[in-house]
């Protein structure tokens, strides 16, 4: 098996855990580098760092799967990983849908595994993993018997490892248009075209939080997508919900949900771009008891993150001008690269501007099914906001 050793000056992050190994993290190279194949990785000094699979035409050249020199990579190997996964999930509550596998979090770096009912949507992320779809496959057939397997491979991020972006079924086709539970709900599901795998799991816990202060409210949410926070609104007990999206499919798919929940007499949604919305609708002096501000990821690169931060601070300098005074804003990011820390100061730098008091009633990261390993700032992604606007 061919052997990486380490440069005698790395960074205490591979040693603390963190699973990548960089190309230039790398002084020797004992093998050839086979596109995929499993390496072994030791320190500088011949100490047993970890087995994984390595790629030479990745930054990453080599994602470490176990740090047991006893753990052979394997198609038992992967078996065992998946239903650890599912052990603990079902510990957590989740059960019916949730994310199986969360990367590097559930120690399947670049991996992704959701659960929908009976139905499984993967990504393989890297060349490494994604030559052992087959056994992950396998793996999943038969810890649950599922309906169905599809992946979603339809990622920009494939083709850094060489690969080429694709979805397909994994399991005799079925019907993608599926529908969930959740939370007292039902939602559709478009496995084949919905954003990621078809649905965002990863506020499900949050989407309960907002069960007491939408009582009896007024309630206007700026980038509903298919509508799944604007629903549980109308659900525990607002007067009116507006949900805004710039995407006509995304709008149409949250009228559906409305319908099959009967909740279409509370729940209005409208396809406009709501960022001008809220700037116009700030200056014409409208107000709501809630406004809710859900926007998709501002920038996936760190050269940008000025420009995100800019951006989350203009719509929630809006959203909270349109909250009436004692009324609530929920807020969240999910820009992997803006950290709670600086998300939180965006918040109160938007508040001063606005000048407006903010009192906070909960921040939350990411439902628990996805889970957050300290050290690995990529699994702290999403953060959750809901602040009283005095």
């Amino acid at each position: 098996m061919t052997k990486l050793f380490l440069k005698r000056k790395i960074t205490t992050r591979i040693a603390n855990g963190h699973p990548w190994i960089f190309a230039n993290e790398v002084n020797e190279v004992d093998g050839d580098i086979e596109p995929g194949a499993t390496v072994e990785v030791y320190f500088h000094d011949k100490k047993f760092v970890g087995r994984g699979y390595a790629n030479p035409q990745s930054q990453i050249v080599a994602r470490l799967l176990t740090r047991d020199p006893k753990e052979e990579i394997n198609e038992a190997f992967f078996y065992n990983r998946l239903l650890d996964c599912w052990n603990y999930k079902k510990k957590l509550g989740y059960e019916e849908n949730c994310r199986l596998v969360f990367g590097e979090a559930d120690f399947l770096p670049a991996l992704i595994v959701d659960k929908f009912n009976d139905y499984f949507v993967i990504q393989t992320l890297s060349l490494g993993m994604d030559l052992w779809k087959p056994a992950i496959v396998s793996a999943l057939n038969r810890i649950f018997s599922p309906k169905g397997i599809f992946e979603r491979n339809d990622v920009p991020v494939r083709e850094l490892e060489g690969m080429p972006q694709q979805k397909g079924f994994l399991s005799p086709e079925f019907d993608t248009n599926i529908v969930i539970n959740e939370n007292g709900l039902k939602f559709h599901v478009d496995i084949l075209n919905g954003q990621k795998t078809g649905y965002f799991l990863d506020q499900q816990d949050n989407r309960r939080a907002i069960r007491n202060i939408v009582r009896d409210a007024d309630v206007l949410e700026a980038f509903c997508y298919t509508g799944t926070f604007s629903l549980h609104a109308a659900h525990y007990g607002a007067k009116s919900v507006l949900g805004l999206d710039i995407s006509e499919n995304a709008v149409a798919q949250a009228r559906k949900n409305a319908e099959l929940n009967n909740l279409q007499d509370v729940c209005k949604f409208d396809a406009v771009n709501a960022f001008d919305v809220l700037k116009l609708w700030a200056k014409e002096g409208r107000q709501y008891d809630v406004v809710m501000l859900d926007p998709p990821a501002f920038t996936k690169s760190r050269e940008n993150i000025q420009k995100a931060i800019t951006g989350y601070k203009e719509i929630n300098l809006r959203g909270m001008k349109l909250v009436k005074p004692g009324g609530f804003l929920v807020t969240a990011s999910c820009t992997n690269l803006v950290q709670p820390d600086l998300f939180l100061q965006t918040i109160e730098m938007a508040a001063k501007d606005a000048r407006k008091k903010l009192r906070q009633v909960t921040f939350q990261a990411q439902a628990s099914d996805h889970p957050i390993i300290w050290g690995m700032e990529n699994t702290n992604y999403l953060k959750f906001l809901i602040v009283e606007v005095r």
